[in-house]
């Protein structure tokens, strides 16, 4: 007859390892489906494989006779943060986090049953580490492509008179159809663009829309932005991922097609195409034009990236845009000298997604 102690010990054991099995099997299938990865779904499948060897020296009649779900307290306590998960990347942190702590649970506890088991399940836990950083991280990255590649509309914004002035004219910018944006401030300080990137990253996190920080790697990535934006004269695209690492979108800007096929080939996640028009707000030593805009959407077809057209775009001209094949835009002037931003905004984006 089993004392009350190891009882308790059993049914703990028995409800960590159903929530472990249960967080691996959600890491598991998005390895599978979401990111086609056959190396992390074999990692994962292992992981399982050997939690399943190690609880096969225990008692499986002493850990089925503990279990009692009807008399669980726990099955009844609810909070409101398990019903919201607004994408994948909190999908997988909920997950990671279940299995990690159970998984120290199960430690824990197993060493009242058996040290050499609970020093089995330690070396499971420190793989678990590092095999759901790495999902949680492509997760995340996953977020991001997935918010790109349905982006129409990138808006270019400077640091304004305050973090709140920021953040207000981004969210409701935001409301009214842009899906990214781009801080770009050349005047001002590190600290100041810091200090801003940082409150208009924070206040997009839970939306749709994207935070790109100009030329500053460093900057997107002490930000939390979502990525970082270089010229043909910045940084290049093989070392602003040096900085900003796989998780973080890098975009370029091209003014040829030779330049087009060279940031897809190094990995760019999306590219800016122009100047289009004149543009009000940056001089241009030479437009490449509706010809330059032509070309890319003929010569990537094989190669498709999100490309936005960049230049002196506004609601007049943007239906020579889309003549071209483009149905992206990335602008500045179009917005911030409009008597209203916001309805701006929205003529905007429903003349491209209208075609």
């Amino acid at each position: 007859m089993e004392s009350h102690s190891q009882e308790t010990a059993y049914r703990i054991l028995d409800a960590s390892a159903n929530r472990v099995a249960e967080g691996l099997r959600t890491i598991e299938e998005f390895f599978r489906f979401g990111l086609d990865d056959p190396v992390g779904t074999e990692s994962i499948k292992s992981l399982r494989h050997d939690l399943t060897l190690a609880f096969g020296k225990l008692s499986r009649q002493s850990l089925l006779h503990s279990r009692n779900t009807d008399a669980d307290v726990g099955t009844t306590i609810e909070t409101p943060q398990e019903y919201r998960r607004s994408k994948l990347s909190d999908v997988l942190a909920a997950a990671a986090g279940r299995i990690q702590q159970s998984l120290r649970v199960i430690e824990e506890y197993g060493k009242t049953i058996d040290p050499i088991f609970a020093k089995q399940i330690e070396a499971i836990r420190y793989r678990a580490y590092t095999l759901l950083k790495d999902c949680e991280l492509k997760a995340i990255r996953s977020d991001r492509t997935s918010k790109l590649t349905d982006a129409v509309l990138y808006v270019l914004i400077d640091c304004q008179k305050s973090d709140q002035a920021l953040v207000d004219s981004v969210l409701r910018l935001h409301e009214a159809g842009v899906d990214v944006f781009q801080l770009r401030d050349k005047s001002a300080t590190d600290r100041t663009l810091i200090r801003r990137g940082t409150a208009a990253a924070e206040a997009l996190r839970q939306t749709s829309a994207l935070l790109i920080i100009n030329d500053r790697a460093d900057i997107a990535l002490i930000t939390g932005a979502d990525g970082v934006h270089v010229g043909q004269d910045e940084l290049t695209v093989a070392q602003a991922r040096r900085i900003v690492g796989d998780e973080l979108l890098v975009g370029v800007s091209t003014h040829d097609i030779n330049q087009v096929h060279e940031a897809i080939a190094v990995g760019a996640d999306y590219i800016g195409c122009g100047p289009t028009f004149p543009s009000r707000t940056k001089a241009f030593a030479s437009h490449a034009g509706l010809d330059f805009l032509a070309e890319v959407h003929r010569e990537t077809k094989a190669t498709p990236r999100p490309a936005f057209a960049i230049g002196g775009i506004d609601e007049d001209n943007v239906s020579q845009v889309l003549d071209q094949g483009f149905h992206r835009i990335a602008v500045t002037a179009a917005i911030h000298e409009a008597n209203d931003p916001a309805a701006a905004a929205t003529e905007l984006r429903k003349k491209l997604c209208r075609e």
